[in-house]
């Protein structure tokens, strides 16, 4: 996931959230009251302005990632961050569910020391919540590209809500999820 300041208004603000294949974190993050416009990207990585068919050729090192504008009336930083754990699998090392490569990999892009502190205090408390560890990465944002235009709400335009790939319940709480 990663998050920016916006240099629209005080009002709005940035986030790019790296979860699972991002077509389903998009639609997931779309469903949020106080999330505006969104859009699906790469970031992470070393090449500058990658296709898909680079990202997935194993060697930019970008994400597949979500950037979502958002209204911080409505929801905060902190909250996206909080509900992001809910959106994918955390435990799973570069992969989600059948999609495996480092582009598919869940990671935390900040933007700033107090975006490191919210999203590393949160993952500490999610991962009360799992019993694999959870290996989201943290680290400073880079550049966001944006994908080709095929790929913006690429769920939506095929009529279908979701694609996400949740942790399982723990055998203990019915709240705690594992991978």
């Amino acid at each position: 996931m990663e998050y920016k300041t916006t240099r629209r208004t005080d009002d709005q603000r940035e986030g790019d959230f790296r979860g699972e294949v991002f077509r389903g974190v998009e639609a997931e993050f779309r469903m949020v009251p106080g999330v505006l416009p969104t859009q699906v990207g790469y970031t992470g990585g070393v090449t500058p302005n990658p296709s898909y068919e680079d990202v997935c050729s194993h060697t930019t090192g970008h994400a597949e990632a979500v950037e979502v504008e958002l209204d911080p009336a409505k929801v905060s930083y902190e909250q996206l961050v909080e509900l992001f754990w809910k959106m994918h699998n955390p435990t799973q090392l570069n992969r989600q569910g059948w999609e495996i490569g480092g582009q598919y990999r869940s990671a935390i892009f900040t933007h700033s020391d107090e975006q490191a502190r919210i999203a590393t205090d949160s993952r500490a408390r999610a991962q009360e919540h799992f019993r694999k560890r959870i290996a989201t990465q943290i680290e400073p944002a880079g550049t966001f590209y944006r994908a080709e235009e095929n790929h913006q709400q690429y769920l939506e335009k095929r009529g279908r809500a979701s694609c996400v790939i949740p942790a399982p319940a723990t055998e203990t709480s019915s709240t705690a999820r594992e991978a």
